[in-house]
């Protein structure tokens, strides 16, 4: 299946999107700032990134910047999944944004917007 990046600071947030993509038989592959993040995505090459917007080190959205200025990461599509849903209108401009989701979230909505992505993404 497929390589999912899950970048949160929180904790708990991130065991549970990881019980959900391992669940569905994928590999999960865990960052908790956003230094961490891009270090990670730079190396595995995931097949989706989950990633959050407050984090200590880098936010998301700089992370999701420097993912797009990246050959080999800027077609990699990101789910933006945060508390901070007044900033949905900067991340849709960005062309990997396929979706933004605020936190409380629906685990089963997730979930299916998940698989939507990776659908597509398998397509192309």
């Amino acid at each position: 299946m497929a390589r999912v990046l899950v970048v949160d600071d929180e904790r708990d947030v991130v065991e549970l999107v990881k019980f959900l993509l391992e669940r569905d038989g994928h590999k999960v592959i865990e960052a908790f700032n956003g230094r961490e993040a891009l270090e990670k995505a730079y190396a595995e090459l995931p097949d989706l990134i989950i990633l959050d917007i407050m984090m200590p080190e880098m936010d998301g959205y700089t992370v999701n910047a420097r993912l797009t200025e990246t050959e080999s990461t800027r077609r990699i599509p990101v789910i933006i999944l945060t508390a901070k849903g007044q900033m949905r209108d900067v991340f849709e401009m960005a062309s990997n944004v396929a979706f933004y989701m605020e936190k409380p979230f629906d685990p089963k909505h997730l979930r299916e917007k998940i698989q939507e992505v990776l659908s597509k993404a398998a397509s192309k």
